[in-house]
């Protein structure tokens, strides 16, 4: 059995879709709404691969331009969760926890 575009692409919309669900299903914890965000990250990740991997085999003029958007995605997810935990350590600092529905009491 040969492993083609559509394998990768079935696998791909399953973790999209759990990562939407995942969000819509969760709306208390803030951990997870984000670990659901780098689900659909890696969902669009792996489009990309799989798209530039499809088009080597068939000799397009730019093939890895794919994989080097997927490479500014990690770059740009490896960031946001970075960013994203330090603030949620400083409101957890503050506030004693991170529940959703607080956020919204913080007014500047």
């Amino acid at each position: 059995m040969i492993i083609g575009l559509a394998h990768y692409l079935t696998v791909a919309a399953i973790l999209f879709t759990i990562g939407v669900f995942g969000i819509f299903v969760n709306r208390k914890n803030v951990i997870i709404i984000l670990m659901c965000v780098e689900l659909i990250l890696l969902a669009v990740n792996i489009n990309f691969v799989a798209f530039s991997t499809h088009m080597v085999e068939t000799g397009a003029n730019e093939p890895l331009a794919g994989q080097i958007f997927a490479l500014f995605i990690l770059t740009v997810a490896a960031a946001e969760a970075a960013v994203g935990l330090a603030i949620l350590v400083v409101y957890f600092r503050n506030r004693g926890n991170i529940a959703v529905e607080d956020i919204d009491l913080m007014k500047g």
